[in-house]
């Protein structure tokens, strides 16, 4: 005990002048990169209260109804009795992710820290982000273009970054599209991160009415903002043409730059398509800086085989991912939800990366959240229920579900390999002594071999 704490830095004084300035420091980034926190009581307790009190009426009711039956009608009493049971313990269920709601806090700062040292290359992980489009004509390509955007544009190492956009019917509107978005991105990735701005999905960015001078203290601002919307839409306005031209497909089917056929022009009997538009290999900014990875994937198709949606879709896109960057963790988008906090990935690193508990972390879940709704959500378009309280009642219970995006996979998870496990304690073998006792294996094997080498070895 006393030779761990001298370690520790608790046995003893220390002479001020020998101690290392970056001591605080480490002991910063020592620290749990994340917490939880639970919910007030005055806001969690009333609702138990309810609870409760509804649970009382119902075992009364359900016991005034059991002990009553109706000898006229037993049949019908029967199944009303049975249906009124099963309503009761679904209305159960439904309750346990109510009981124990919690938030969690994350401390970017501490990832900082302790990934992201100062004259080090940054030891943050990568992630594959994965984007899943079908019809570009039911998905407008532009709206898939600002979610892409949004994703070269994070705060994260772009040498940890890589977009697939999986385009699952092979449409050269598709195509074109991120062609055109990955020159557009040259330009608007480096303003992003030169003004710091938010939401980083240009036709969210350009359409919020707030002061968007506020924080900005660039004199360069105003003049670069307003030569962007104007980049933007131009973009737009290409991005629009393409659109207009793919409405009547030609009789010959659609045929590239170079003269070739389109090999997506029979969307069900097609081969495989990876096209590599930034990246490694010399994909810069405007001002010289590297820019993440943009992959355009299109999985072969073949009639008489099962092809699995979406779910195919995204399978193809782990595998590929798996050749080319093999990230450790992967995100996964629907084309329409855009990233509008460029530190996601970070937040989530805080979970996954944790040195305590992020190998007992399978996927971190986020919420979503919708634009273009009333104020005052009349239809309840929000789902406010859903992601604000039964998602934070499952976290307090063991973990939140899957959604079908927004979800930052570990792939180690995704292949099927066992969890991370404690250390098992040592075998017990029966002595030759006493076969009710039994006593520790020794550590070595035969011959002195170690303990799980073979002789043969």
């Amino acid at each position: 005990m006393d030779d761990w704490k001298s370690k520790q830095g608790i046995y003893g004084a220390a002479d001020p002048d020998d101690m290392d300035a970056d001591v605080p420091l480490n002991d910063e980034a020592r620290q749990p990169l994340s917490r939880k926190v639970s919910i007030a009581s005055s806001k969690v307790n009333p609702y138990r209260m309810v609870i409760i009190l509804r649970l009382f009426v119902l075992c009364v009711f359900l016991r005034y109804r059991i002990l009553n039956p109706v000898p006229e009608a037993i049949p019908l009493w029967l199944t009303s009795i049975v249906c009124e049971i099963w309503f009761a313990v679904s209305w159960i269920l439904d309750q346990f992710p109510k009981w124990y709601p919690i938030d969690r806090e994350t401390y970017l700062d501490r990832l900082s820290l302790r990934y992201e040292r100062e004259g080090e290359p940054s030891m943050l992980s990568p992630v594959d982000l994965f984007v899943s489009t079908v019809d570009p004509l039911k998905e407008p390509p532009l709206v898939t273009a600002n979610t892409v955007l949004s994703i070269l544009a994070v705060d994260y190492p772009v040498d940890k970054v890589s977009c697939y956009v999986s385009d699952d019917g092979a449409s050269m509107l598709s195509f074109e599209s991120l062609s055109e978005t990955a020159e557009f991105a040259r330009k608007w990735v480096p303003f992003c991160k030169k003004f710091n701005i938010e939401p980083r999905a240009p036709e969210f960015y350009f359409s919020r009415k707030v002061d968007y001078l506020k924080d900005k203290v660039q004199p360069t601002f105003v003049q670069e903002r307003r030569a962007m919307k104007r980049e933007y839409e131009e973009f737009k306005v290409r991005i629009n043409a393409l659109v207009s031209k793919a409405q009547k497909v030609p009789e010959e089917g659609w045929i590239m730059k170079d003269g070739t056929p389109w090999p997506g022009n029979n969307t069900r009997d097609h081969p495989g398509m990876i096209q590599v538009f930034l990246g490694h290999s010399g994909g810069l900014d405007t001002e010289g800086n590297e820019l993440p990875r943009l992959v355009y994937v299109s999985r072969e198709k073949r009639p008489g085989f099962q092809h699995h949606k979406k779910a195919g879709a995204m399978n193809r896109q782990i595998r590929v991912s798996a050749v080319l960057t093999n990230a450790p963790f992967m995100l996964n988008l629907d084309c329409d939800h855009y990233i509008n906090n460029s530190k996601a990935i970070r937040e989530s690193m805080c979970f996954l990366m944790d040195p305590q508990v992020g190998r007992k972390v399978c996927y971190v879940q986020f919420p979503q959240r919708f634009d273009g709704i009333d104020a005052h959500d009349r239809y309840a378009n929000r789902n406010t229920v859903f992601f604000d309280i039964n998602m934070k009642g499952l976290d307090g219970i063991q973990g939140p579900v899957y959604v079908g995006t927004g979800c930052v996979f570990r792939r180690q998870a995704l292949y099927g390999y066992n969890p991370p496990s404690g250390p098992k304690r040592p075998k017990m073998v029966t002595c030759d002594c006493c076969p009710c006792f039994g006593r520790k294996k020794r550590k070595g094997g035969k011959d002195g071999l170690p303990e799980g080498v073979a002789d043969g070895a």
